[in-house]
């Protein structure tokens, strides 16, 4: 578009809505992104995107005037064009449909695109904020928005409340080695890592009680799997045992699953993942004990024992068979968190349970019932050597009518890495934040 010329904005169709009802009557008009370009002397063969969808245009000299004719063989990919012309059907274009081109709009013009066929990863995370435009990165921002409307909708519908926590804390929730700290004013705090405590507090008024917001976790993790920077989807549940929070798990995974399998098919079938193994995520999921799968892993001649953690390889190697999620209840004590409840049948462990995705995707979830006896909770900050002053009002809410409580927090670029069968997790967040990248 020449500078200081405008458009008026007027109501466009949109690219898939023709594609599946054309409309072969009358001009149509579509706005967008020229995706591929290719010319024939009088003939330019373009495909253009919209948020929906991609079709074919073809503009042919003499149907059109010649200053717009001249427009389209300078537009390169990625300029924006707004085109009006008659839909024919044609087996050869991508979707069945190309429109003749009886009006083309040069609207902004594009310098030469820097991405281009087998770039590096480098490249393309450098250009994150244009290789986000790519298909497969539309397409899994479109699933990872039904996925978070799916378990919106379905914790609506079972009587949780959103709530909004801070981001700034003094508190650390998992553990001080992995804070973010910065100067607050004249004192110092931390980056959250996890919702969770201020979330307990919640339960007290409103019982049933989740959040959605970013957590930062400064591990020097070099995996498929892990951000620094990255959505957190955590509840917490008055007078919910452990039991119960795995069956809140498995409902909520499941509702979000289901979600994206009715609205995300197309999506889905571009990203390479088979929309019938995600029908079957439903309810009851594979329940295992730690001390289970550590045998597992044994006759799989790791070297492994019982009070080691699992890792990704532990993890991917007892779930790469399964088509369903995997609980690994009753962690050791020294592997999980203070305020994870003692199991009193096995004194050894606590009432927790990680969510293994299955095909290998690793740890989804995090959860447990929570210790509600005070004096156990000092016992184990004072073992830990954590200092007691900034938890007080933690420990207020066992001094003031607690109850039975349980949460757990949802890694939410995990699930979208597992549903959309990504090799990488910085590919399930627009601009990814791990320990090497912090641009753009």
């Amino acid at each position: 578009m020449d500078k200081g010329s405008t458009v008026d904005i007027m109501p466009a169709e949109h690219i898939n809505d023709l594609l599946k009802t054309p409309v072969l009557d009358r001009d149509v008009e579509v706005r967008g992104w020229v995706y591929r370009t290719r010319s024939s002397g009088k003939i330019i063969f373009d495909v253009i995107r919209d948020a929906t969808g991609i079709i074919q245009v073809t503009i042919k000299k003499g149907n059109l005037p010649d200053t717009e004719f001249e427009d389209a063989l300078r537009s390169q990919i990625e300029s924006s064009v707004i085109i009006k012309g008659r839909m024919f059907q044609d087996t050869r274009a991508p979707g069945g449909y190309e429109i003749r081109a009886s009006s083309f709009t040069l609207v902004g013009t594009s310098a030469p695109f820097p991405i281009t066929e087998y770039q590096s990863e480098e490249l393309l995370l450098d250009n994150r904020h244009l290789w986000i435009r790519s298909r497969e990165q539309q397409a899994v921002m479109k699933v990872k928005a039904s996925l978070i409307k799916g378990a919106r909708d379905w914790l609506d519908d079972n009587g949780f409340t959103e709530v909004t926590p801070p981001i700034f804390t003094q508190n650390a929730c998992e553990g001080g080695v992995t804070l973010f700290k910065l100067k607050y004013f004249d004192r110092e705090a931390y980056l959250s890592q996890s919702a969770q405590m201020y979330l307990e507090a919640m339960i007290f008024s409103l019982e049933k009680v989740y959040a959605m917001t970013p957590s930062f976790r400064a591990e020097k993790s070099r995996t498929t799997r892990h951000l620094t920077e990255f959505w957190h989807l955590e509840l917490e549940e008055a007078w919910v045992d452990n039991k119960g929070n795995m069956e809140i798990q498995e409902n909520l995974v499941s509702a979000m699953v289901q979600k994206v399998v009715r609205e995300r098919k197309d999506e889905l079938q571009l990203l390479g993942r088979n929309v019938d193994d995600l029908k079957e995520i439903v309810p009851p999921f594979k329940r295992v004990t730690y001390a289970e799968m550590i045998d597992r892993l044994k006759n799989k001649q790791f070297e492994i024992d019982f009070g080691c953690d699992l890792g990704a390889p532990e993890e991917r190697a007892v779930t790469e068979e399964e088509k369903l999620p995997t609980f690994v209840t009753n962690f050791p004590k020294e592997c999980k968190a203070f305020y994870m409840k003692e199991d009193p049948e096995d004194p050894r462990t606590v009432k927790c349970a990680d969510l293994l995705a299955p095909e290998g995707y690793g740890e989804i979830i995090g959860g447990s019932e929570r210790e509600t006896d005070m004096d156990v909770l000092v016992a184990k900050l004072q073992r830990q050597d954590i200092p007691i002053e900034a938890y007080q009002w933690y420990l207020d809410l066992r001094r003031f009518g607690s109850v039975p409580h349980s949460g757990f927090g949802l890694g939410v670029e995990r699930v979208v890495r597992w549903v959309c069968k990504l090799e990488h997790i910085r590919d399930a967040v627009p601009f990814p934040r791990t320990v090497s990248r912090a641009y753009p």
